[in-house]
């Protein structure tokens, strides 16, 4: 059993987890840091123990300069595409952080890691694809935890990330995360704090039973 200060500790960190664009301080975290959110990565669960991620660091400043110019062209095609009211409230928005957090860490996925009967996979073959996003929630927390922030860019062509970390069919790339130390976190996401979109409530996201089901009522006194 775990003490009630590791247990809300954890909790906290939970909490506390951001997808950081603009608080990045510009200092490049240390080696034995970043081996320790590498390892808390790959020690999440995954079907069929596949471990079926890579990590590729880049940390080499003109590379990080080449990946941002590429995502800042898929951002101005995602803005050009918004209906104006919308568009304004994106124009504020920072969707990436590639080269002021100093280190980017691409997390591929390898379906045929495992051979073709892994088991677990059998009737659900997305289950691979989660294990590898499970690394990814492994290595949020644990940057959170060394007071690193964590920022997932998702503007990006993935035949361009594939070709520019040096990947090919079957790998492919399902996450391009920016990691450093920060001046610190936001209180309030930051699609939240722009007005793009608010967070539901837990209870209108439990079920009894059924999808159709009547929600859960929180308990207050355990809240």
């Amino acid at each position: 059993m775990f003490s009630t200060d590791a247990r809300d500790a954890l909790y906290d960190i939970i909490r506390m987890r951001r997808d950081v664009r603009a608080e990045f301080s510009g200092d490049v975290l240390s080696e034995d840091v970043l081996w320790r959110v590498l390892g808390a990565a790959h020690h999440a669960p995954s079907v069929g123990n596949t471990q079926p991620w890579d990590f590729v660091v880049v940390q080499d400043a003109q590379r990080l300069e080449q990946f941002a110019a590429h995502v800042a062209g898929c951002r101005r095609a995602f803005a050009d595409s918004l209906p104006e009211d919308r568009k304004g409230t994106f124009d504020p928005i920072k969707v990436e952080g590639i080269v002021e957090s100093g280190t980017g860490i691409v997390v591929t996925y390898d379906p045929e890691r495992g051979g073709k009967h892994i088991l677990g996979r059998h009737t659900i073959d997305e289950s691979g694809l989660f294990s590898a996003v499970l690394a990814i929630q492994n290595l949020w927390l644990a940057a959170t935890a060394e007071g690193l922030g964590v920022g997932w860019v998702s503007f990006y062509e993935e035949p361009f990330l594939a070709d520019f970390v040096g990947i090919s069919d079957p790998v492919r790339p399902i996450a391009w995360l920016c990691v450093g130390p920060v001046t610190a976190l936001q209180e309030v996401p930051d699609l939240e704090r722009f007005g793009w979109r608010t967070g539901r409530p837990l209870t209108d996201a439990v079920h009894r039973d059924t999808f159709a089901g009547i929600a859960l009522e929180q308990d207050t006194a355990d809240a």
